[in-house]
């Protein structure tokens, strides 16, 4: 079965432009593309020409608020977390949503055994 968004094949998606492709998402998301449209643009731009020059170029970005158009399907974004640059493909399943959803910006929290002098309940733990 063919990918479909909103009853829109993906090769329709990719032939509308951004401001007409707003119309089939959500309020928020239609709200975010309409202020950004030049941003997106811009950088959708800035991509293909990145690509053509090299195919393996890394493309990098901070904005993590960008909403995914069908125009960058296929890319190899790399999106900052706060402290790297984290590499997100960008596939059918990912339009309409947000670069930032797909990058963690916090890493679990793994807890070891409690120093000497921590609290007094852990005086009676035994220290390696």
């Amino acid at each position: 079965m063919a990918f479909e968004y909103k009853g829109k094949t993906l090769e329709d998606l990719q032939k509308m432009e951004i401001r007409e492709f707003a119309k089939y998402t959500t309020a928020r998301q239609r709200r975010t593309i309409l202020r950004q449209y030049d941003k997106i643009a811009k950088f959708i731009q800035r991509c293909k020409k990145k690509l053509e020059k090299n195919v393996n170029a890394k493309i990098k970005t901070q904005s993590r608020n960008m909403i995914i158009v069908p125009q960058m399907i296929g890319m190899a974004i790399q999106v900052y977390s706060g402290k790297a640059y984290e590499p997100v493909k960008i596939t059918e399943d990912m339009i309409g949503h947000y670069l930032g959803e797909f990058v963690l910006t916090r890493k679990k929290v793994e807890h070891s055994a409690p120093g000497i002098g921590a609290t007094r309940s852990s005086a009676a733990l035994s220290v390696k």
